[in-house]
């Protein structure tokens, strides 16, 4: 990915540092039905970062931009933006794909793939497995000491997240139901600066996958 910025950067890269310190890494949602693999969709990476951006100042574009020559036809660029309102100071990345299919269909599947992975590029975002070792939840303990471990997740199992559960402005929350039946919930997007408000609701941090979680039944 070519990249490119504004003579000095200075304030943009201050306030990137902060949107760093409160990105949480996104939840891979959604599952290719060839490869059998899980992927953190566009909408995903959206919601994780677009809030943290706009609360530092910083407004994102992407738009389709035209391939070098020299790889022929069967291409397609991207340009993703990052440009701090205040300062106008901005940097920028230019990502070239192949098209799989040279219509408006392969056209709208490779700029969607070519967005998330930019962004994810750019801000240095990690997208966490679904499955697996990775979707183990830290051990809780009860009143008895009993300790319990929320198994692997299937990603198809997410469901509807129950309610009542905080309203909190840019953090959003995800069902879901492990093999064994238990129910749990994760909150996801900017919730860093909400973590009181998360505590007072009963979630928990688990510092190695970054993530707000809690049971929504006793265990």
């Amino acid at each position: 990915m070519e990249s490119h910025s504004s003579q000095d950067i200075v304030r943009l890269a201050k306030s990137l540092i902060e949107v760093q310190k409160e990105l949480t890494p996104v939840v891979k949602d959604s599952t290719n039905p060839f490869t059998k693999s899980t992927y953190a969709s566009l909408n995903s990476v959206m919601e994780a970062c677009r809030d943290v951006l706009l609360s530092h100042g910083i407004w994102l574009t992407q738009l389709p931009c035209a391939a070098p020559v020299e790889l022929g036809p069967g291409h397609i660029g991207l340009e993703t933006r990052l440009i701090h309102a205040e300062s106008g100071q901005w940097i920028s990345g230019t990502a070239v794909i192949p098209l799989p299919k040279n219509d408006p269909q392969g056209m709208g599947s490779a700029m969607t793939y070519a967005r998330r992975y930019s962004l994810c590029a750019m801000l240095g975002i990690i997208t966490e497995d679904d499955d697996g070792e990775a979707a183990k939840l830290p051990t809780r303990t009860q009143n008895n000491n009993r300790p319990h471990r929320l198994p692997p997740q299937p990603p198809q199992t997410q469901q509807e997240a129950p309610s009542p559960l905080p309203r909190l402005d840019g953090v959003t929350y995800k069902a879901m139901q492990s093999q064994d039946g238990r129910k749990y919930v994760i909150a996801t997007g900017n919730t860093m600066n909400k973590k009181e408000f998360l505590k007072a609701a009963g979630f928990m941090w688990n510092s190695q996958q970054r993530v707000w979680w809690k049971f929504t039944e006793a265990a």
